[in-house]
């Protein structure tokens, strides 16, 4: 009825010609009270009236106008009602629509509720559609005028139509509208692509330019629409990056065995969070490992380099191709990245004099090998290099002419690695064709005689360098695993049979032992299956195998096997001239040899046996098996742990006797070799227990440091100035070198995450110069690297907190280090929150976790127990209420998107980064505004910058949505990108935060 009413009072109007104004003073007294305009669908009753003849009524086009201006009726109706007119062949009517367009179109707003304001977005959505319908009909007019040979009448009109869409689509506010309204009604934008390749396709045969290009322009900006998050800038002023360069080093120092994606995911992050150009990036990435490749110390470590620099990173790129846009694209970035590593002739002429090689020429041909590089690519970049190496003075000694290539070793010992893998059972692996000639066939001699080869020089590193870089360490080492478990028992056998098994059981034991010091203990486990049977050497490692950050007791019951087998052991080592071979259970006597050392040594002690009785047994422990000897010097280092000072001189001069070679000529083969690998394997074991009781025991030298980066502390110097000192000078030359990464581990190892973290982050605050917090924080983000999810907990749960509740503390948030440390704090939260979900990598789980403390107990987030924090921000009455429909309502201040993507709470990460916007909240919404107020902006602004499109359920989610509201008040953050971008879209609530908060801008 009263649609009627207002039908019959309009009509009235009419008749009696009533001003504007004079209509809407009546209009009010017609309808006093009740329901508002828009309810009554008075734009689209008027709009009805005023479009009934061939030409609009312009008296009840100006009642329209009139309620437009002073806001009787909203934009949305308005918009909705002109959708609705669809006879494009009245120009005159047409024309008045246009016009009223006009009025609003760059400049809608709407301050209601927010299901109003996701109407203003349907409203806009609709209106796009209709403008592309009308600016069709006109051109197809234009084109048929054309043909008449009148063209003036349609010319005017499209010009018209695409003035208006202009004028629409070029406020930002207005796409970001049509963003949220696209994601709303999905078949709607479809629509509107339709019409937008129809349009297309009447234009293209248009004469004049201006209005065509003025089409293509407003084709342009509706296309963006569904992009608009995912343009960024990229860096072109920088060229060097060493958050790239320290991700790379410390990889290849610390983590050569590690799957190649998370290193992938986090050089991506790296690249996405600091906007590096590709070119750049791979650059980047080059440079850094020519640097590792010059500086790492000679040895296992320089072969680790080696195997990291030409067989993983290859396939590292061969992994960050598929996130480039194009295959054609990426190979031309790495082109590019090569045509800049060969002006730094001083770096490559290094390495090469180092390698004795042309380093650049092995690394361009597995790039062309893996696809990275075409071929003729490859031709020119090997030819520029090639005349510039004309250029460098060669060394001519006659040791560097000796001198293999390690490129060249490692490529060749790939290959060698995979052959040996392709072989099935234990006993008969490396009986290949490839590895070992035919006639050897399965023979235990002739598999004997491959493993003493290996053993020679530097085979066995290269093998195991390369078969770390490809990812297939873990199966290498099960070969010798499976072999060594072959050789624990022995049947029925000749005296030749018995010493031949005897080697094979030691050569396997000890390469086990040094895959499991150099590369880390995870990668000798195996996946623990039910009911199977543990291996022996996996067994003796984890109970007796001594390993940094690892305390064993001595008196565990896995050192005191049954006491008949430690007897009749004790009596053959004492009694006999040298031990037997035949029947021999080596497993058993390698667990029972630490109860029968701790009998020896009472009786040492007590006067029973004297020292010359001593150097026998010991001649006798490592004159045949040498893992002998690491199983009793793995035993004695637990035993001297707990020893009183005078009490240790027996134990050590054991161990010294235990060290050393035996000169004799009745020695099992390969005995030079297996002392070699046996003297690391004691060094490495025993380096701790040196350190700490001051005593110093000479190893058989191989002319090679076995441990480049052990003790690197000064002595006698408070660990807090070692950390600012190396702070300072890694800062002062830009970037973060090998040694100074190891030395930032101990330090880690031995302050703790949070003494770390709060220490650095003390040195970060005090920098006052902008270029200086910038590249502090792209170092530290790198240093970080080495236990990002423990830091990142620290940081955001501890520290951030601590600045920003405390006002003492305000001042150390000014610009710049303010500034630097919300960058900081935002990369932690994005590597550690997309890392998460993943593994830890290896060299993180050979960490003790400190427990830093029970996040679930310190960051309460469930109803029944809040925290003081959330209690705090309950008791905000104002903030509950910001949204104003009765669903916001009865939203608490505290609810974020990822309560509704029922995010695990439970994880600490997820705790802390709820509450740290609960904390960005109440600040906001607070009356005090200081330093920390403007650090929370720096904070979010970086999160906004870092963001891609698509990636929705990042850090973000964790805001409350009450925050938005908040955070558009602040000038800096007043945009509809930030809007659209700190949002979560993928949610209705979120699309009608995000409405609500750009409509009101």
């Amino acid at each position: 009825m009263k649609v009627v009413n207002l039908k019959q009072a309009i009509l009235q109007a009419w008749k009696e010609r009533w001003s504007d104004y004079q209509w809407a003073i009546n209009m009010k007294k017609f309808f006093p009270k009740g329901a508002t305009w828009d309810i009554l669908n008075l734009a689209e009753a008027l709009l009805e009236q005023a479009m009934i003849g061939p030409s609009p009524n312009p008296l009840i086009l100006s009642y329209l106008k009139y309620a437009i201006s002073s806001q009787m009726v909203s934009y949305s109706s308005v918009l909705t009602a002109i959708s609705k007119f669809d006879d494009f062949s009245r120009e005159l009517c047409v024309q008045a629509l246009l016009d009223i367009m006009d009025m609003f179109c760059d400049r809608l707003s709407c301050h209601g509720k927010a299901e109003e304001c996701i109407g203003l977005c349907r409203a806009l959505l609709s209106a796009l559609h209709w403008l592309l319908r009308c600016t069709a009909a006109s051109a197809e007019r234009l084109r048929e005028g054309l043909e008449a040979g009148s063209p003036a009448t349609g010319e005017k009109q499209l010009a018209m139509c695409l003035q208006r869409l202009e004028k629409t689509l070029s406020s930002t506010k207005n796409r970001a509208l049509l963003h949220i309204a696209k994601l709303e009604e999905a078949s709607s934008w479809t629509a509107i692509e339709h019409s937008l390749l129809k349009l297309g396709e009447i234009l293209a045969n248009l004469s004049n330019p201006q209005l065509r290009s003025q089409a293509e322009q407003c084709g342009t900006l509706i296309r963006s629409i569904p992009t608009m998050l995912s343009v960024h800038s990229e860096q072109l002023h920088k060229t060097g990056f060493p958050t790239v360069h320290a991700v790379v080093l410390l990889e290849g120092t610390m983590n050569l065995t590690g799957e190649t994606q998370p290193l992938v995911e986090q050089l991506m992050m790296v690249k996405r969070m600091q906007h590096i150009p590709t070119p750049l990036f791979v650059l980047e990435i080059w440079k850094a490992c020519f640097v590792g490749l010059i500086e790492s110390p000679e040895g296992t470590e320089e072969l680790k380099w080696t195997a990291f620099t030409f067989l993983k990173i290859p396939q590292v790129l061969v992994k960050l191709k598929k996130y480039s846009h194009g295959d054609k694209d990426f190979t031309e970035d790495v082109n590019c990245a090569f045509e800049f590593l060969l002006k730094l002739t001083p770096l490559l002429d290094k390495a090469d004099q180092r390698y004795n090689c042309d380093c650049t020429d092995f690394l361009l041909q597995e790039c062309g090998k893996q696809g990275l590089l075409s071929e003729a690519s490859v031709n020119n970049l090997v030819a520029k290099r090639a005349a510039d190496r004309k250029h460098v003075p060669q060394l001519k000694s006659s040791e560097n002419a000796n001198i293999q290539p390690n490129p060249g070793l490692i490529l060749r010992a790939e290959p060698t690695v995979t052959n040996i893998l392709k072989c099935s059972s234990g006993h008969d692996f490396l009986s290949c064709p490839q590895t070992m000639d035919a006639d050897h066939s399965k023979s235990p001699e002739g598999l004997l005689g491959v493993l003493g080869h290996m053993l020679s020089g530097k085979s066995l590193d290269l093998l195991l360098a390369a078969a770390a870089a490809t990812g297939k360490l873990k199966s290498f080492a099960r070969k010798f695993i499976n072999l060594n478990e072959f050789t624990t028992h022995g049947s029925g056998e000749s005296t030749k049979a018995a010493s031949v098994r005897a080697l094979l059981f030691d050569i396997s034991f000890l390469m086990l032992c040094h895959v499991a010091q150099t590369y880390g203990s995870e990668v000798i486990l195996s996946e623990s299956s039910a009911g199977a049977e543990v291996p022996f050497f996996e067994t003796w490692m984890q109970t007796c195998m001594p390993e940094e950050g690892k305390i064993l007791n001595p008196d565990h019951p896995c050192f005191r096997p049954d006491s008949t087998k430690v007897e009749s052991l004790v009596a053959l080592l004492n009694n006999s001239s040298e031990m037997k071979l035949v029947q021999m259970k080596w497993h058993e006597a390698c667990l029972s040899i630490s109860a029968a050392i701790l009998e020896i040594l009472n009786a040492w002690e007590n006067g029973v046996l004297a020292f010359e009785s001593i150097q026998k047994i010991t001649d006798n422990i490592k004159g045949k098996v040498c893992s002998l000897a690491v199983c009793a010097v793995a035993w004695l280092v637990a035993h001297v742990r707990m020893l009183g000072l005078d009490e240790r001189e027996k134990s050590l001069q054991m161990i010294r006797q235990l060290a050393g070679p035996l000169y004799s000529e009745n020695t099992l083969q390969f005995y030079n070799e297996r002392v070699v690998i046996m003297s690391s394997i004691l060094e490495h074991m025993c380096a701790d227990v040196l350190q700490q009781t001051a005593t110093q025991i000479k190893f058989p030298s191989t002319g090679v440091d076995t441990m480049p980066y052990w003790n690197l502390l000064p002595p006698k110097r408070p660990i807090k100035e070692v950390l600012t000192d190396i702070f300072a000078k890694v800062l002062e030359k830009g970037w973060v070198d090998s040694r100074s990464i190891h030395i930032f581990d101990t330090l880690l190892h031995m302050g703790g995450v949070y003494w770390f973290c709060n220490n650095l982050i003390k040195e970060l605050l005090k920098e006052t110069r902008k270029e200086h917090t910038l590249r502090a924080v792209e170092l530290l983000y790198s240093i970080f690297c080495l236990d990002m999810q423990q830091v990142t907990l620290v940081l955001l749960g501890h520290i951030l907190p601590g600045l920003l509740t405390d006002s003492s503390k305000w001042h150390s948030l000014m610009d710049p280090p303010g500034t630097a440390l919300a960058k900081l704090a935002v990369w932690c939260a994005l590597s550690s929150y997309s890392s998460h979900k993943g593994q830890a990598s290896s060299r993180q789980k050979k960490r003790h976790r400190e427990d830093i403390e029970d996040y679930i107990s310190l960051f309460p987030l469930d109803d029944m127990q809040p925290s003081k924090l959330m209690r705090l921000l309950s008791s905000n009455e104002e903030d509950a209420n910001i949204l104003s429909s009765p669903t916001d309502r009865s939203m608490s201040s505290s609810l974020s998107a990822s309560q509704l993507h029922t995010v695990n709470m439970r994880d600490p990460l997820n705790r802390v980064l709820a509450n740290l916007f609960l904390l960005i909240s109440s600040i906001l919404g607070s009356r005090t505004a200081g330093p920390h107020t403007q650090f929370v902006q720096w904070f979010m602004e970086e999160c906004v910058d870092c963001l891609e499109q698509g990636s929705r359920g990042s850090i973000l989610q964790f805001m409350p949505f009450t925050t938005v509201s908040e955070l558009v008040k602040v000038s800096a953050m007043s945009s509809p990108k930030v809007v659209l971008a700190i949002t979560d879209l993928s949610l209705p609530l979120g699309r009608q935060v995000a409405a609500k908060a750009i409509a009101a801008l």
